[in-house]
């Protein structure tokens, strides 16, 4: 196997052991909805990250260093991560879902693959991330271009792959899940969201 693909193999290990608000976001869905409604969170997550590489890959890594830029991204990827966590502080929860829910209707993938996309897209610390990889890439002067697509490839693919296992593993679990769990959970989701919305505003005011 190629160097260059173990490499991003072992970066998409450490990517994929990050507990941030995608993490929660994907637990909580696969619970809620089900496994396919979770693999199109995951889709969107994963799409997100491609947008990224493509974007930190063709130059785009120059605005890293504008801070107005940063700072602006800060702001928005806060006060919609705040959004999100008062729509699950809010939400009322019902009865845990019936089996139809778990072959979601197109709408509820569309809505399952954005909610990924943007979770994911909005957190500049994501960017930030790819940023550093763009950087890091090359520096790695023994990678041709081959080498380094292998290396972003085995970046993704680990990263989707292990979010389809989490999302596979907290369905498995769902059997144990009562209203009442899936009630506090959605409390903490939102207390987390907040939370990581009001960070982010946090660090761009700084």
């Amino acid at each position: 196997m190629s160097q260059a693909l173990l490499e991003g193999i072992s970066m998409g290990l450490l990517l994929s052991a990050m507990i941030g608000p995608v993490f929660f976001t994907l637990i909580q869905s696969s619970l809620e909805h089900g496994f396919r409604y979770a693999a199109m969170v995951a889709l969107g997550i994963v799409c997100s990250d491609t947008l990224y590489v493509l974007l930190t890959f063709f130059g785009i890594k120059f605005l890293a260093n504008t801070g107005s830029f940063e700072q602006v991204l800060g702001y928005v990827g806060g006060a919609i991560l705040i959004g999100f966590g008062i729509s699950y502080l809010v939400k009322k929860q019902g009865l845990a879902p019936d089996p139809a829910l778990v072959v979601a209707p197109k709408v509820k993938k569309r809505s399952a693959y954005l909610k990924g996309f943007s979770i994911n897209g909005i957190n500049p610390f994501v960017m930030l991330f790819w940023i550093s990889i763009a950087s890091l890439v090359q520096l790695k002067t023994s990678f041709n271009t081959v080498d380094v697509w292998l290396y972003y490839v085995g970046i993704l693919l680990t990263v989707f792959t292990i979010d389809l296992v989490k999302a596979y593993i907290a369905k498995k679990l769902s059997k144990f899940v009562t209203p009442k769990f899936m009630f506090w959970l959605n409390k903490g989701v939102g207390v987390v969201m907040i939370g990581f919305g009001l960070r982010l505003i946090w660090f761009a005011m700084g």
